[in-house]
């Protein structure tokens, strides 16, 4: 599934057109869609009550098509209308079947709205699409405030938006004050870039994309992508029946320090629990200690300590002979940001040949690397880099600010800067390619905001990797399952108290489901 700015969905539809489809049809096809979406919502849609509201362009018509499918099957539809203007077309057969219709010009209060809205079991926000500019002003401003206050009284109420919520600027993720809080979003045909932006990605509730009969094609030349199950579920490595151990690769997770024991631990388990066939951790000899009490199936390479407790330089020759034998690499997790780790990373990553095996540079890993100018141009792997916001900020000289004004394209600057695939954490998670091509995860949840939860991930992409998928698609794959572990846990517990060990249950159904299709 494509993500598409407004330009590129305008293309679309012309597109679309010049293959003979009528903007006719699209409407039509839309208008189906959302009222199909809106009927399964409502669990049985004859006798239930249902307001949209209307604005005056093709986001109004979109929503008038609905409203007449819905009371074809025998739905109680109100139709708001915000503004004088709209499609009369539509409009028309609407009026035919005497569905109810409310003028926001003869309800300057807003008082009807807040007669019906209370009552209805869904409301449609068909009021403005993606050609809306803000901020809003007028009626529209006025309307938007009352449905908020009405649903600070029914926080239970179920709103539709029709492709993007009103007040949101589909391109940018810039949201007005009285933008509209959808419950779901129905994005048409493509879901729209600004609604995985902040601060518009707090308006839109679930995401969803219907199709409204867009010939195959349109969307060619388009390089973003949603990262959800169509596309990570190929991505993941299938499991052969008469596979051992060796099948399923060997990963070498470095990491760990003396203040840092878990983080490696984390990682191991986690790609024990994503399905690779070993994982050898290489760790301080103090931490090696602590980590065989913590995971009784990982194998050690216990590593010369520092006094600082954390790797010595002296052990690179040993740790890189382990990383070539091995599949695939995790290296940052625990390390510490100390000056002895720092040469031992450098002298790891940084020297000798160009090797094969895949790394994934976490952590103070990435925080090493900020500092050595050009290390881009001498890294011996193949990598996939996963920094947080503020790792990625020192790398590219930047500030965290600029990095989450435009989350895409700092990940896809990144990408083409290093070389390598660059995995931006956070709410909706970047992929980025050095070609250009991105995926954006399509989930935000603030449960993964704690300690741990980003060596969990690293582990995944790792044993992914391991695995043969290539560093994009384990990265992809790896991402879509931490995120959908994390949503299995905080839809019985909320948004806070997960822990990154409580990801590890839930990775092995969750990779079957995107593996197997069930």
């Amino acid at each position: 599934m494509k993500i598409v700015t407004v330009a590129q969905m305008r293309e679309m539809e012309r597109r679309a057109t010049a293959a003979g489809v009528e903007e006719h049809a699209l409407m039509e096809a839309a208008g189906l869609a959302v009222a199909r979406r809106v009927g399964q919502g409502l669990d049985g849609i004859r006798g239930k009550r249902v307001v949209v509201l209307v604005g005056p362009g093709n986001n109004g018509g979109d929503g008038l098509v609905a409203a007449r499918y819905l009371a074809d099957w025998g739905a109680l539809v109100t139709l708001y209308m915000a503004s004088p203007a709209r499609r009369q077309d539509k409009f028309a057969d609407c009026t035919a079947r005497r569905i109810r219709v409310v003028e926001a010009g003869e309800d300057p209060d807003h008082w009807q709205l807040g007669s019906y809205v209370p009552l209805a079991d869904a409301v449609v926000d068909a009021l403005l699409g993606i050609g809306a500019r803000l901020p809003l002003e007028g009626t529209m401003r006025s309307l938007l405030l009352a449905l908020r206050a009405i649903r600070n009284d029914h926080p239970e109420l179920h709103v539709y938006a029709v492709d993007i919520p009103t007040g949101i600027d589909a391109d940018t993720g810039a949201a007005d004050e009285a933008c509209a809080q959808a419950t779901v979003t129905l994005a048409l045909g493509a879901p729209k870039t600004g609604l995985f932006r902040f601060p518009a990605a707090a308006c839109v509730g679930t995401v969803e994309t219907l199709g409204i009969g867009l010939p195959d094609g349109a969307d060619d030349g388009i390089s973003l992508e949603l990262a959800d199950e169509d596309i990570a579920a190929p991505m993941v490595p299938r499991r052969r029946l008469d596979g051992h151990k060796g099948t399923f690769g060997e990963v070498l997770v470095v990491g760990g320090s003396r203040n840092y024991v878990g983080a490696p631990v984390l990682a191991a388990s986690a790609a024990y629990r994503s399905g690779a066939g070993l994982v050898r951790l290489a760790a301080p000899e103090g931490v090696s200690r602590i980590a065989a009490g913590r995971l009784l199936e990982q194998v050690h390479l216990p590593l010369p300590e520092s006094p600082l407790g954390t790797v010595r330089v002296e052990s690179v020759g040993l740790v890189r002979d382990a990383l070539e034998a091995a599949a695939a690499g995790v290296v940052g997790p625990g390390l510490a940001d100390t000056e002895p780790t720092g040469r031992f990373v450098e002298a790891l990553l940084l020297s000798g040949p160009p090797r094969t095996v895949p790394v994934v540079l976490d952590a103070d890993a990435l925080n090493v690397l900020s500092r050595v100018p050009g290390w881009s141009e001498r890294l011996a792997f193949p990598a996939v880099l996963t920094p947080h916001p503020g790792e990625l900020a020192r790398l590219l000289r930047s500030t965290v600010r600029e990095v989450q004004d435009d989350r895409v394209a700092a990940a896809l600057e990144a990408a083409r800067t290093f070389g390598q695939v660059v995995v931006l954490k956070g709410a909706h998670t970047v992929v980025a390619l050095p070609s250009g091509k991105a995926a954006v995860s399509p989930f935000a949840n603030p449960a993964l905001a704690t300690a741990g939860t980003g060596d969990v991930l690293a582990g995944v992409i790792g044993a992914l990797a391991a695995q043969g998928a290539s560093p994009y698609g384990a990265a992809v794959a790896g991402v879509l399952a931490h995120a959908r572990a994390a949503e299995v846990i905080s839809s019985g517990w909320g948004d806070g108290g997960l822990m990154a060990s409580d990801l590890l249950e839930e990775l092995p159904p969750v990779l079957r489901v995107l593996r197997e299709g069930i």
